[in-house]
């Protein structure tokens, strides 16, 4: 089996459905279905229950036939697509947890595919054909990631595409997007099961130890694999990605090198914005050879006024 879809879920059941549709009229069957649910109280069960007949804490392949549309803004209404399509759920439990990480982490232990994708409830495939397009020809990586579509809170759209992973940049500052990744399962025997004393960015930490310091490979295809809406997105949980990333930080990578990250970093991430244009590169340039013509003007100046 080439792929498991883990969604972790608690007390979200209107997301949940919109999740386990997209999931349910994918073209493609190569892939195992796993919910771990940390014992919601508002339905959730319930909504597992009426797509499958699987019972929970039983890993089982056989499962009943549905005629669930696939459209994400409409998951609740009946609209029946041409033919019914087998719903994909392998593995589901309910109960509770200590957190989303170790959700993840139950996740991954009944796991059997090559890659795992996680695909939290609330999150949806963007189209029939996304596991089928990137299971087509994925090449030979570790990490295999696509596109994730961002619905921003005014209503627009922001699509996060491929990053510079080469760069140990990119995950100080940044990271990889974690719902369109397709990571080979056998990562999590080689480094770890994710940290489960980190509140949310242990996925982080887990691409900034597999990636930035271990040079895992990563490759990248130009296709919208996920969506994601931002109206959840709250000021403390940023405030609380600050802390944690900078604890995770202080205790991998040394202090010289972090100190130095930490004073250059904004700069650096400027000047490439910088660069980006001709007309801004050439007024960089200009003024800086203009400031190398001062310091030198500076310096003779010193020298023939020196008192001996």
């Amino acid at each position: 089996m080439k792929l498991s879809i883990i969604t972790i879920n608690l007390n979200n059941s209107a997301g949940l459905i919109r999740t386990i549709n997209s999931v349910i009229n994918q073209t493609s069957r190569d892939f195992e279905y796993i919910i771990i649910d940390g014992g919601s109280t508002d339905g959730s069960v319930e909504v597992i229950k009426s797509f499958t007949n699987i019972r929970p804490g039983i890993y089982s392949e056989v499962n009943k036939e549905y005629s669930i549309p696939y459209d994400p803004a409409q998951t609740t209404k009946g609209v029946q697509p041409d033919k019914p399509c087998a719903m994909p759920i392998t593995y589901w439990i309910s109960e509770p947890d200590s957190g989303i990480y170790n959700a993840m982490n139950k996740g991954i232990i009944i796991a059997r595919g090559e890659y795992c994708q996680f695909l939290n409830s609330g999150d949806w495939l963007a189209a029939p054909e996304v596991i089928e397009k990137m299971l087509k020809n994925i090449p030979d990586c570790s990490i295999y990631y696509g596109n994730m579509v961002k619905q921003m809170p005014y209503g627009g759209i922001l699509r996060n595409k491929e990053i510079p992973v080469n760069s140990f940049l990119t995950f100080y500052s940044g990271t990889l997007n974690h719902s369109p990744a397709f990571i080979k399962r056998c990562l999590f025997s080689k480094y770890g099961l994710y940290d489960e004393n980190l509140k949310i960015v242990s996925d982080w930490k887990f691409f900034l130890i597999s990636i930035a310091l271990s040079s895992e490979k990563v490759c990248y295809c130009d296709l919208d694999v996920t969506c994601f809406n931002m109206k959840g997105i709250s000021n403390i949980e940023k405030e609380l990605n600050v802390t944690e990333r900078k604890i995770v930080l202080q205790k991998m990578i040394p202090t010289s090198i972090l100190t130095d990250y930490e004073k250059y970093s904004e700069y650096i991430v400027k000047f490439k914005r910088i660069n980006r244009f001709k007309i801004t590169r050439w007024l960089v340039w200009f003024i800086e050879r203009l400031l190398f013509k001062m310091e030198k003007i500076e310096t003779r100046f010193l020298k023939e006024h020196i008192v001996y």
